[in-house]
């Protein structure tokens, strides 16, 4: 293995997804191949990271498996703060600061109730 692609996330919310993620990560929305299902690709610079891909609401999971989180790193801690606050996003946070890490780790959810991590240098904070 060489790195991880993306992931992928089915969603009866695609508009609402979409804005979320480019509102709050600041993830846009770019090319996709044309497949035969709606859905968007979520670009973090010039790698699409998340797939979103549009489910209706009485479709049933595809596993009983589930994803605990998706974690991204950042390095400006004040100004994600400050849009989690302007978007009136809820967020928990942990201090990491030991041999192995020194992070601090910013805890949100999607409008879908995914959890997400936004890790940043304890320094940043």
């Amino acid at each position: 293995m060489l790195a991880l692609s993306h992931v992928n996330i089915r969603t009866a919310n695609l508009s609402q997804m979409v804005a979320w993620y480019g509102a709050v990560l600041g993830l846009k929305a770019g090319a996709r191949p044309a497949f035969s299902f709606n859905g968007a690709w979520l670009y973090l610079g010039e790698q699409p990271v998340i797939h979103l891909v549009e489910t209706d609401k009485t479709d049933p999971p595809i596993s009983s498996t589930q994803l605990e989180h998706v974690s991204f790193t950042a390095g400006d801690y004040p100004a994600f703060i400050e849009r989690l606050h302007h978007h009136d996003v809820s967020y928990r946070e942990v201090t990491v600061d030991d041999d192995v890490a020194q992070i601090v780790q910013v805890h949100i959810s999607d409008p879908d109730n995914n959890h997400l991590h936004i890790d940043f240098p304890l320094s940043s904070r």
